[in-house]
């Protein structure tokens, strides 16, 4: 009797262990957080808004120097984030589905994570030469040098640029608008790399079979 009262308690602790149906989406949205896509749109979207308006100040930037391309690589990454919330969940990613999404967010995330940082590279190079540029107006064109006493410093000419305040001032502020967004760009593609690979190899299910055979429960460790 002694021995079928403490395997009961047993069995009866077993079962409150196991996580319902309420406690399998609280863990479907903990496996991927809705706000780290949501994030990363924003992001995305504000980085490539930012350099078209880079590109209205003089057509002749480089590519480099309007990254709009990294903020549009990051909209593609919270597209595949926003599927592989609404794939359906299956314990040990019995779904080839679900396996192959949830390897595409974690390389795009971590490929976002480096452009990231290339970008924000860019970005501090250019704001550190913005910031100490002498320009003067010939033209149409604004022609600016680093040291304006050294007479074979390098030039840069940006075209059809009619006041040159733009290129000394605004110019140096979209650099330094660059180097915050993408600072917060490769925090939150660390994070979603981070959490897919948590979840990918620290978090796993036993497949251990509670209760009646009509109804799965499975014990998370």
């Amino acid at each position: 009797m002694g021995r079928k009262g403490s395997s009961d308690k047993e069995g009866q602790k077993k079962r409150d262990a196991s996580p319902g149906p309420e406690d399998d989406n609280k863990c479907r949205v903990c496996r991927f957080p809705l706000l780290v896509a949501l994030f990363q749109l924003l992001l995305g979207v504000a980085v490539t808004v930012l350099a078209f308006l880079m590109l209205a100040i003089s057509p002749s930037l480089l590519l480099r120097e309007t990254p709009h391309w990294a903020g549009i690589i990051l909209c593609l990454v919270s597209i595949v984030g926003f599927i592989l919330y609404c794939i359906t969940y299956a314990p040990d990613e019995r779904t080839s589905t679900q396996f192959i999404v949830k390897l595409l967010y974690f390389v795009l995330c971590t490929i976002g994570l480096v452009i990231s940082l290339l970008v924000m590279a860019f970005a501090s190079h250019h704001y550190s030469q913005t910031s100490s540029f002498s320009c003067e107006q010939v033209g149409e064109d604004c022609v600016c040098t680093l040291d304006e006493e050294d007479p074979i410093a390098r030039t840069f000419t940006y075209k059809e640029v009619t006041d040159c305040q733009a290129i000394i001032e605004t110019l140096p502020l979209y650099f330094l608008l660059h180097i915050i967004l993408n600072i917060l760009q490769a925090l939150v593609c660390a994070v979603g790399a981070f959490i897919m690979w948590k979840h990918r190899y620290q978090v796993f299910f036993a497949g251990l079979q509670i209760g009646s055979s009509s109804t799965q429960q499975w014990q998370k460790v």
